[in-house]
C-alpha cells in the first residue's frame, strides 16, 4: 500500500510541500482583479508552511501587498508516465513577510542561489499560513482539508537545524550519500544536506533536491540524532 493510501489528506499535502522546490503561486492582479500565475521557488519552515522569497518588484509581490490571498500549486507527478495518476496539491491561505533570520537561513540551505539576494532591500522572505488545501491523489482520491500544518514540538529541533546539518555535511557526507544512494535510489555523488525537521530532512545535489523521510518523528538534536544513524545502519543492509 502507497503512502498516499496510507497517509491522512493533511499528512499527505504537507509532505508535498516539503518535497517540493518549486511552485505555481497564483495571486490576485492589482488592476483587474483577475488571477495571475508564477513560477516560484519554494521551501518550508519546521511546520511545513510554504515559505518564499520575492522581489519586491515582482506583480506577484505587487499583488501580495494588496490582497494576500494566494494559492500554491504543489506538482508530485514527476516522472510519471500519466501524471494524472500522481499527486498534486493546491494551497490556500495568506502570504506576508517573515521576518524571520532563522527561516531565511533555511531557505536559502534549500536554495544557495538565493544567497544572491540575501542583502538586497527589495528582496523579502515570505511565509504562507496554509488556511485549507484541495488534494488530487490520483484518480477518485480527491479531498479538501484543512489544517495541514504539522502541529507537534518544532522549536528545540529548529534552533539544533543549524548544527545538525553542518555536522552532517562537514564530518558525514558519506552517510549522505548512503541516504541518496541506497534508501533513495538516486544516483551521483556529492549530496549535502539542507534541512531537518520531525518528519525527514533534505537533501541537494546541483540543481536536484530529495527527500528522505523518517519512519518516526523527532523532536530535537539528540531524537534526531538516533533517527539519522537508525537510517544509515538501513542504507549499509540495502542492496
Amino acid at each position: 500500500m502507497s503512502d498516499t493510501e496510507t497517509l491522512t489528506p493533511s499528512a499527505k499535502c504537507r509532505q508535498l510541500l516539503r518535497a517540493a522546490d518549486r511552485a505555481v503561486l497564483s495571486t490576485l492582479l492589482v488592476e483587474g482583479g483577475e488571477p495571475y500565475g508564477s513560477l516560484v521557488l519554494l521551501a518550508c519552515g519546521p511546520d511545513g508552511a510554504p515559505l518564499l522569497l520575492l522581489s519586491d518588484l515582482a506583480d506577484h509581490t505587487k499583488n501580495l501587498k494588496q490582497d494576500s490571498r494566494a494559492s500554491l500549486l504543489i506538482d508530485g507527478t514527476t516522472g510519471l508516465a500519466d501524471p494524472l495518476t500522481g499527486a498534486r496539491a493546491s494551497i490556500q491561505g495568506r502570504i506576508e513577510k517573515a521576518d524571520d533570520p532563522a527561516l531565511l537561513d533555511r531557505y536559502i540551505r534549500r536554495h544557495p542561489s538565493a544567497e544572491l539576494y540575501r542583502s538586497f532591500k527589495d528582496f523579502n522572505l515570505y511565509r504562507m499560513e496554509p488556511e485549507k488545501a484541495h488534494l488530487v491523489a490520483g484518480f477518485g482520491r480527491i479531498h479538501w482539508t484543512d489544517g495541514i500544518a504539522f502541529e507537534g514540538e518544532t522549536k528545540a529541533l529548529s534552533e539544533a537545524e543549524s548544527g545538525i546539518v553542518a555536522h552532517m555535511n562537514e564530518d558525514h557526507l558519506d552517510a549522505i550519500a548512503l541516504y541518496a544512494n541506497r534508501l533513495l535510489g538516486l544516483e551521483g555523488v556529492g549530496w549535502r544536506m539542507t534541512g531537518v525537521d520531525p518528519e525527514g530532512c533534505d537533501l541537494r545535489r546541483q540543481g536536484k533536491t530529495a527527500r528522505l523521510v523518517f519512519d518516526k518523528q523527532v523532536h530535537d538534536a539528540e531524537t534526531a540524532r538516533v533517527e539519522l544513524v537508525r537510517l544509515v545502519k538501513r542504507a549499509r543492509t540495502a542492496e
